[in-house]
């Protein structure tokens, strides 16, 4: 069989899961590299199909990127979800969670958390992506609404930037640790989790809300 005939061939047998297959072959690229260590091309090349192809998907690198974080979004924003089921009855247990659900999801899945932060593009770029990371952080804005409610301060911080905060904390913690498989116990003599913990427990206190 000529080469052409390999290609479309391979090409034909891609079809149905082609857009997957690259995904997948983006995700073992960027965890072994870095969001700048793969190529269309090179995508093509691992996928087994001609360098044309993967352009029936997605329009260039960026927008691989952007898929790849867009699910990574979907994951945690199920993961938050889970994580503040009972919100209602303990909003302040249910926001502490969320924190550590955040910090759990980036270091399991290392590669999909820098696609969500790192990529370097503009976001509106990828209208779905924005819609999937609102999600997300909505999760977190519900329960800081109602863990504020409960604050005893006399003046309530308000309710966005606390979820702006919490989210940045978790974010930076888990910025520090993800991918590094506990290595960076020699530059931060804590976990992951007991850093989150007591970054929360001073947070939340400062503004006046009962952390437990």
């Amino acid at each position: 069989m000529a080469l052409d005939d390999q290609a479309n061939s391979r090409e034909r047998y891609h079809h149905g899961n082609l857009r997957e297959a690259l995904i997948e072959a983006a995700l073992a690229m960027i965890a072994e590299r870095g969001l700048a260590g793969f190529a269309i091309a090179e995508l093509a090349r691992v996928v087994g199909v001609s360098p044309a192809a993967p352009y029936r998907h997605f329009r260039d690198r960026n927008a691989v990127i952007a898929e790849v974080a867009r699910r990574g979004f979907e994951s945690l924003a199920a993961d938050l979800t889970a994580a503040t089921a009972g919100w209602q009855a303990d909003p302040l247990g249910a926001l502490e969670r969320a924190a550590q659900a955040h910090v759990a999801f980036a270091g399991r899945e290392a590669a999909v958390y820098a696609a969500m932060f790192d990529s370097g593009f503009p976001s509106g770029e990828h209208p779905e992506l924005v819609v999937a990371r609102d999600a997300a952080f909505a999760v977190l804005r519900r329960a800081a609404d109602a863990a504020c409610a409960m604050g005893r301060a006399p003046r309530r911080p308000p309710p966005l930037m606390v979820a702006l905060h919490v989210w940045s904390l978790t974010h930076g913690i888990a910025t520090l640790f993800k991918g590094h498989d506990g290595k960076n116990q020699l530059m931060i003599p804590m976990s992951a989790e007991a850093l989150l913990e007591a970054g929360l427990l001073i947070y939340l206190q400062s503004i006046g809300l009962p952390a437990r």
